[in-house]
């Protein structure tokens, strides 16, 4: 298990509190065994954890989300939890599954991490698609674990999932993803075309409190640009459009 001193000089170097710190380290530690087992390769991480993981989005996350040709497979899916948990056990973190069942499109699972006297809860939602070969394999570099590969969401298809949740729920945090798929130059420009509008006119209409929502979960450095979001997502889109 990682030591407390490590835990604490990374809430210095990424500016926020242990909480986020805490969790994004059983993130890794689960996401790097659970890509060791049998038939992982079948699961497409994807979502907004994704985003931080892969490509270094400042937001940190708190849920695990994945697509998966797995379908109609619980047994499977299951196994490949309950043998990574027991690897994630075996670095000294305790767990416990709160919440585990198939759903309408795939299959929702509660996990409760029991570190250094905190209970961390992730949630982990596997979407059923059709499809066959729908990842590609990522090198995860990061601050807990040596190296590790996982199974992706094709970049084209995790960003468009990413927009479609956007225009269909307006979260605070898909109107941040967004604003980092932009800065970034992650966004390809016909997909540009098709999103941004619509994107702009719901920012637009809506009356959320971006700082208060997304402050929890973005660096001090970045208090800055949520404190007048809506103009400065708005600004971002009209460059494109």
């Amino acid at each position: 298990m990682i030591d407390q001193e490590i835990i604490l000089e990374l809430t210095k170097k990424y500016q926020t509190g242990a909480e986020n710190i805490w969790r994004e380290y059983c993130q890794h530690v689960f996401l790097s065994y659970l890509f060791q087992q049998e038939e992982s390769d079948k699961l497409y991480f994807k979502g907004g954890t994704a985003l931080r993981v892969i490509y270094k989005s400042p937001r940190f996350s708190e849920d695990l989300d994945f697509s998966t040709s797995l379908r109609y497979n619980t047994i499977t899916i299951e196994n490949i939890l309950v043998k990574t948990l027991t690897e994630v056990e075996r670095e000294g973190i305790k767990t416990q599954l709160e919440e585990a069942k198939p759903t309408t499109g795939g299959y929702l699972s509660i996990i409760n991490f029991d570190i250094a006297g905190r209970i961390i809860p992730i949630k982990i939602e596997i979407s059923e698609r059709n499809g066959e070969k729908q990842g590609e394999v990522a090198i995860i570099n990061n601050e807990f674990t040596t190296p590790y590969s996982i199974t992706q969401f094709r970049q084209k298809l995790l960003i468009g999932e990413k927009m479609q949740a956007l225009l269909s729920r307006h979260k605070p945090r898909d109107f941040y993803d967004l604003y980092f798929l932009l800065r970034s130059d992650l966004i390809e420009t016909a997909d540009k075309k098709k999103v941004l509008s619509p994107a702009l006119d719901l920012l637009q209409k809506t009356d959320i409190n971006f700082e208060h929502e997304l402050k929890q979960f973005l660096p001090k450095s970045h208090w800055m640009i949520i404190r007048d979001f809506k103009h400065t997502l708005e600004q971002e889109i009209k460059r494109y459009l």
